[in-house]
């Protein structure tokens, strides 16, 4: 058994595509590593080791969720650990280049990793002047680096450079030293796919096409050639964590809420998402509502296509997790957060429903078809003829859409959000693939298209 299996424990965020880590320091303290705002696997991992988390180390200003380590601070004294220079404007102890932290054993080295941002630490933990791991947050990620265009496109080469350095730094350590990225698949911080999350300087070495490139300008083109787009919330939380966010005091809860007062909401500039399952969304749903389906992708979509300074209200199904939906929506910064209306109660008061047909693939026939797709996945292979516009930019392109669309992605999920978009724009007529491509291609025996 290593070190990782015995003391390291790493917190994966399937729909965000994070890792954060809580490390076992020994005698009841812990170290945690880019924690989330949601601490609740945090909390419980915690405890099962009678562990109190003695310090909250962040490697950056991060853009996807807000830190959980101002939380940490409040709740267990914890001192938070993070790079000096973008003035965080809360209590921490800022570090540069090489500082070390005595943890009582164990030592932990910063090492500036600049190149997803400017202030990018990583985290070396040694025992004694053996390299147990690195900490590489945003930098070196398994199979690749993330992005370095958060702070603007026109910066995007530049630190891609800078993240070129970086990651020749870090392969410089041994081989066996283990990587535990922040970052990984699932991410859109540009990890690509794949099961693993945790790696090695030898293994990066050998299958990393970034640490392959024979030269910085290489390095540069494959790296920005990757990027796709992101979420638009990411350009507003890395300030909000540069300012601290909120420390929370009790456990959030969601209201229930009447349907006058959910009929009353928009009115008031307040939004209306129903987390339901997407075929109980087909069947029948609130007129205006956003479909969102509860699941680990939640906070993605909600944080893409709402603002998150409008209440509120979330149309559910009796027994869907109240407590998910709430920290889903607070790790990013949505905290104008109305309550919950079963859509029973809607019916029972009588309240007005609109549909969304599912249609099998072999019912599409001639019909327009809308693939909300993100670009890479629309060029592996679509439907001939159908046009792309990927979800996170419908609700600015609504009018491009074609009429009487039916609209899908790979599953259904998106696609109805696309079609709820869709149809509080005015769209009539809209229906959704009940299935993906492939399922077009087998009903109609006909091939995908590849390409634009």
């Amino acid at each position: 058994m290593g070190f990782a299996d015995d003391h390291l424990i790493p917190l994966v965020d399937a729909g965000l595509g994070n890792s954060a880590y809580l490390v076992d320091l020994g005698e009841g303290r812990a170290l945690a590593v880019d924690a989330s705002r949601d601490l609740r696997a945090l909390r419980r991992a915690a405890r099962q080791r009678g562990l109190t988390v003695a310090y909250a180390a962040d490697t950056h200003l991060h853009a996807d969720f807000l830190t959980g380590a101002l939380q940490l601070a409040h709740d267990d004294d914890a001192t938070v650990l993070a790079s000096a220079a973008p003035g965080r404007a809360f209590p921490h102890r800022g570090l540069a280049d090489d500082d070390e932290i005595d943890l009582g054993g164990l030592t932990l080295r910063a090492l500036a990793t600049p190149g997803h941002t400017d202030e990018h630490l990583s985290f070396l933990l040694l025992d004694g002047a053996r390299e147990l791991g690195v900490f590489t947050g945003g930098s070196l990620i398994v199979g690749s680096a993330a992005r370095t265009d958060l702070l603007g496109a026109d910066r995007a080469e530049e630190l891609a450079r800078a993240q070129y350095h970086s990651l020749l730094r870090l392969a410089a350590l041994p081989d066996e030293t283990a990587v535990w990225p922040t970052h990984g698949a699932g991410s859109f911080c540009s990890a690509p796919p794949g099961a693993e999350r945790t790696t090695t300087i030898g293994a990066e070495k050998q299958t990393n096409p970034l640490l392959a490139a024979p030269d910085e300008d290489t390095f540069v083109r494959r790296l920005l050639g990757s990027l796709g787009t992101y979420p638009g919330y990411f350009d507003r939380l890395a300030e909000t964590n540069r300012r601290g966010p909120a420390v929370l005091g009790t456990e959030p809860g969601l209201p229930p809420l009447s349907a006058i007062q959910v009929r009353q909401l928009p009115g008031r500039g307040g939004q209306v998402v129903d987390v339901r399952p997407m075929r109980d969304f087909a069947a029948g749903h609130i007129p205006g509502a956003l479909s969102i389906p509860l699941r680990d992708q939640f906070a993605t979509w909600l944080g893409w296509l709402l603002p998150d300074d409008s209440p509120l209200a979330f149309v559910t199904n009796p027994g869907q997790d109240l407590t998910e939906l709430t920290w889903q929506a607070l790790k990013i910064g949505y905290e104008r957060l109305a309550g919950h209306l079963p859509m029973t109660s809607w019916i029972a008061e009588g309240g007005e429903q609109q549909t969304i047909e599912l249609l099998t693939a072999d019912r599409i026939g001639d019909r327009p078809v809308l693939d909300v797709r993100r670009p890479a996945e629309h060029a592996a292979g679509h439907i001939p003829g159908a046009v792309g516009i990927e979800l996170g930019a419908l609700p600015a392109r609504t009018g491009e859409a074609p009429t009487g669309a039916v609209v899908h992605c790979g599953h259904g999920e998106r696609a109805m959000t696309a079609a709820s978009l869709l149809q509080r724009a005015g769209h009539h007529d809209l229906a959704v693939l009940d299935g993906d491509p492939d399922d077009w291609a087998k009903a109609t025996g006909r091939p995908l298209k590849e390409g634009a």
